[in-house]
């Protein structure tokens, strides 16, 4: 079974036991490590894995071929993307001084990208100016360095941009939930429609509780695709996007995806989707 997802740690952490062989009955993956810029690309294809991690923002690309598994994805609260500057004279220090400055994001299909367009249509007069598509890894590097005016980050960035010397622009995930009441929806786990759904959630699910229940076991696997991440930022990382969410995705995580893509057909920024496919039968 063909598996693809990234190499950061919430990801390893949850398909560990699925990867190592110890879920009764999971078939063996053949697993693709690929940045989430890519994944999100794939599953757009006609030849795209069976099962992959992809941001919730690409799932009407997807939708078409895949379902939404109800575990094994990334939502929650206090804990999404965020705008950074460098700390220098000529960054950008407010919101609106983002207007027609250059700006890298993770992926054009990102969770991150789509709120921080919905943000910039209230918050930047005039509208931003380009955007440029780098791996998440090379965006405070580009920031810091004056290669873009501003950078939009993800997953271990909030716990290590002041080494960078950048300061936070704005938390989006702050924004979405004060807006919305909602948590955010961050990463989606896809499989094809013409699988056995069921069993798959359920060994997803099993991985999930396995890594729970054995949370040193998983640490040399991780840290082996950490790129570079301390034992201490790759555990914060984990505590934060690997929750009751990730578990079960539950009726608040499902409102939380139908906003997100609602607001976004509606302005546009997506293609309309069927958002009551969201609730694929997969009883687990």
């Amino acid at each position: 079974m063909k598996i693809a997802f990234s190499t950061c740690p919430n990801d390893t952490f949850v398909f560990y036991a699925w990867v190592h062989r110890l879920i009764p009955g999971a078939p063996p993956p053949a697993v693709a490590y690929a940045d989430i810029d890519i994944t999100n690309s794939l599953v757009a294809g006609e030849n795209g894995p069976d099962i992959a991690k992809i941001s919730f923002a690409a799932l009407p690309w997807a939708l078409p071929r895949y379902a939404l598994l109800p575990c094994g994805g990334a939502l929650g609260r206090g804990c999404g993307p965020l705008l950074l500057a460098a700390n220098k004279a000529g960054s950008p220090d407010h919101p609106a001084g983002l207007a027609g400055r250059r700006v890298a994001v993770p992926s054009e299909r990102s969770t991150a990208y789509l709120l921080f367009r919905l943000w910039a249509a209230r918050h930047v007069p005039g509208g931003v100016g380009e955007i440029v598509v780098l791996p998440f890894h090379a965006i405070m590097p580009a920031v810091r360095d004056g290669l873009v005016d501003a950078g939009l980050v993800i997953h271990e960035a909030r716990f290590t941009y002041h080494t960078y010397g950048l300061n936070m622009l704005v938390d989006l995930g702050n924004w979405w939930e004060a807006d919305t009441g909602l948590p955010i929806p961050l990463g989606a786990i896809v499989a094809k429609r013409d699988l056995d759904l069921t069993a798959i959630a359920g060994w997803l699910r099993a991985s999930v509780q396995y890594a729970w229940r054995h949370p040193a076991e998983p640490m040399p696997y991780i840290m082996r695709h950490a790129q570079e991440m301390s034992p201490e930022v790759a555990q914060a990382h984990i505590n934060l996007y690997v929750n009751r969410f990730t578990e079960h995705i539950g009726e608040e995580g499902y409102r939380a995806a139908a906003a997100l893509l609602g607001r976004a057909a509606q302005a546009g920024l997506v293609p309309e989707a069927d958002l009551s496919a969201l609730r694929q039968a997969v009883n687990i």
